[in-house]
């Protein structure tokens, strides 16, 4: 295991103690430790940076909340755990306040600690550090001159995870997810350069470059008689571009690939305050025969009412819903309440963030059929996503 840096914040020494000799017997890397919210800051402020908090929320002196608010601006934390006895609907409000700080939520273990539970976050964390060889810590983020020669350099990739049935697991489309291959620290995460690329308007450029990645892959299965669904995302930015249906159209005639084998992904957020021109767009994409999902439903304000107004042909119900649904079961509700609605409205509704085993079985319970997450394919390469079609037996199915 790669080395990680974790501090455990708990104000009760026996807990603490436990906890700790347990990380240290599975985890190489250094366990720190603090008593309250100011040794915690204190801690933090001696190393260089901390992979993943545990965190309790209740305790004298600056409390756990205290401290989530400091850390997010230290630029210093990798990810949060939270290890609480508070009332499981305080825990949830936390969740959502670790989000609105900026910091990466990975789980809510409770107390007392579990190191099982604790080993499946780690390796989550793992995967959302994506596989690169090194780890990159805040001060080690790519540069903006960085990003423009990796555009330059065509070392930007189209990941793709596929989209499944629940029950068989039958191919029925991928997303395409950007990764950059950067010649110092191997495979990155859209964490990484995102921002960077959002704040000097280089989104559009990207997005060019996945998108005539997915439609020569598509040129290449069609060749074989093979037919695959592709979904890209759309930037709120590009969807106000006068030109974008143009282009999209210029290169959907030029490799042969028919619209309907395109998807773009929106996200809920992305359309609360759209323009007109954004609107116009999305009309015009459906027009040509592509499809429209909106992505994330259910993380917003205006889901129904975009939903009502709107095109979509697809919704993707935003992966909060499966992680919180062994926990809360208002969330099994609301996931059952989306598979009516679609079904209502003649749509398809993808559930995001299936990992385990368990999660499917009370998915397919509660009517889902539609599925995409860690349990079924990590984002794969070009070749390994090529490997995976060929792989299902039932190609009229994609």
């Amino acid at each position: 295991m790669q080395d990680l840096t974790v501090l455990v914040l708990e104000d009760e020494p026996f807990q603490r103690l436990v906890t700790v000799t347990a990380l240290e017997k599975v985890l190489p890397g250094p366990i720190l430790q603090a008593a309250n919210g100011h040794e915690a800051v204190v801690v933090l402020s001696a190393c260089k940076a901390v992979d993943i908090v545990l965190c309790d929320l209740k305790m004298t002196g600056m409390d756990g909340l205290a401290f989530l608010r400091h850390a997010s601006s230290s630029g210093k934390i990798g990810a949060v755990v939270l290890c609480s006895e508070l009332d499981p609907v305080l825990r949830q409000a936390t969740v959502a306040m670790i989000h609105c700080l900026g910091l990466t939520f990975l789980g809510d273990l409770g107390k007392p600690f579990k190191l099982e539970g604790f080993s499946h976050l780690v390796n989550r964390y793992r995967e959302l550090c994506s596989a690169g060889p090194q780890l990159l810590s805040p001060a080690e983020l790519p540069t903006l001159s960085d990003v423009q020669r990796g555009l330059d350099n065509g070392e930007f990739e189209a990941y793709y995870q596929p989209k499944v049935t629940l029950e068989g697991q039958l191919l029925v489309g991928a997303e395409v997810l950007a990764r950059w291959t950067h010649p110092q620290w191997g495979v990155l995460s859209p964490a990484h350069f995102l921002p960077i690329m959002e704040e000097y308007n280089l989104i559009n450029r990207l997005f060019w470059q996945l998108f005539e990645q997915g439609l020569a892959l598509q040129q290449r299965l069609g060749a074989q008689e093979r037919v695959i669904n592709l979904a890209f995302n759309l930037h709120p930015a590009q969807l106000a571009c006068a030109a974008l249906t143009e282009r999209i159209t210029m290169l959907l005639k030029r490799s042969q690939v028919p619209a309907s084998s395109v998807m773009f992904e929106i996200t809920e957020s992305g359309l609360i305050s759209a323009p007109a021109s954004s609107l116009e767009n999305l009309v015009r994409l459906r027009m040509l025969g592509c499809g429209l999902a909106m992505d994330d439903f259910g993380a917003g304000y205006s889901s129904l009412d975009r939903l009502s107004e709107l095109p979509f042909t697809q919704i993707k119900l935003d992966r909060a819903f499966v992680r919180k649904m062994q926990n809360q079961p208002k969330s099994a509700a609301i996931i059952s309440c989306s598979v009516a609605l679609a079904q209502a409205l003649g749509i398809s509704l993808v559930i995001e963030g299936v990992e385990t085993d368990e999660q499917q079985a009370r998915l397919i319970e509660l009517g889902g059929t539609l599925a995409q997450g860690f349990l079924f394919a990590r984002p794969l390469p070009e070749s390994h996503f090529i490997d995976f079609c060929s792989q299902q037996a039932d190609w009229h199915r994609c």
